[in-house]
């Protein structure tokens, strides 16, 4: 806080988590701007749901940054945890459930508001919960995760549809797969509150090294999504979902390795 008791707003964390807002709002609009031409154009709005899908993809990069920078410059604030919050609301609380809602759950006008308002309520508990934990736990030290993130259940549905929508119907619309997205939206929320535990690469900034192997590595997957980016991420999201179940099974030398942690003795605390 300032003297005039103004909160202290870092400019390159927080200009990443307004990045953040800004796909997820603009997902938003491009789910409805399809939503209004689907009956009658439906190639055209099968783009705009495509260009809401990169938008939620692009929040997952702005979200991943936005922490990142604030640790390297250790400007960790409430400010920027409170508005990281408010920014994943919107970009992986309301623009997933809004999608899955106009591609598949508007067809059971009952039940599909449920099921799309569930993911939302519960990723926005998580977010509080989050928050509360956080005034008491240094996040920033934590290397794991209690629960599947909620920028990481976002990803997992939006590059998910991404892949469907390539794979069926030249893109234009989603055929039987669409009836995958229900369902996963239901484990996602539950998932959200499980005891699984995910690692939080937390780690990773530009100052991490990697030996020349683990370089080649992640450099092969970083030129293997480019090339098949219409399903590669839905396959980097869905191995983040099963490694939480993986995970318990693994000796310890394993998961350090995987991961690139030295001590994983800390209690976990949620993320948003």
């Amino acid at each position: 806080m300032n003297d005039d008791g103004n909160p202290k707003i870092y400019l390159l964390p927080n200009l990443m988590t307004a990045g953040n807002l800004f796909c997820g709002f603009a997902a938003i609009l491009k789910i409805l701007e399809g939503a209004l031409v689907q009956a009658s154009d439906p190639d055209r709005a099968a783009y705009y749901f495509h260009f809401a899908i990169w938008c939620i993809l692009a929040s997952c990069i702005f979200d991943a940054l936005d922490g990142r920078v604030a640790r390297l410059g250790g400007h960790e604030s409430p400010f920027g945890r409170e508005f990281d919050s408010i920014a994943d609301i919107v970009s992986f609380g309301v623009a997933p459930a809004l999608m899955v809602y106009r591609i598949v759950l508007h067809e059971f006008p009952r039940t599909g508001w449920v099921i799309a308002s569930v993911y939302l309520v519960c990723g926005a508990m998580r977010l509080a919960r989050f928050n509360c934990l956080a005034s008491a736990n240094s996040v920033a030290a934590n290397k794991e995760f209690k629960g599947f993130p909620i920028p990481a259940a976002a990803g997992v549905i939006a590059s998910l549809t991404l892949c469907l929508l390539w794979f069926d119907e030249n893109g234009r619309e989603i055929g039987n797969g669409k009836w995958v997205l229900p369902p996963l939206m239901v484990f996602l929320s539950w998932m959200m509150f499980s005891g699984f535990r995910y690692p939080s690469f937390k780690a990773i900034n530009l100052r991490t090294k990697r030996s020349l192997p683990k370089f080649m590595a992640i450099l092969v997957v970083v030129l293997i999504t480019v090339i098949y980016y219409q399903w590669m991420p839905a396959v980097i999201f869905i191995s983040y979902l099963l490694y939480g179940f993986l995970r318990p099974f693994l000796s310890r030398q394993m998961k350090e390795e995987i991961e690139d942690e030295v001590d994983d003795d800390e209690d976990p605390v949620e993320s948003p």
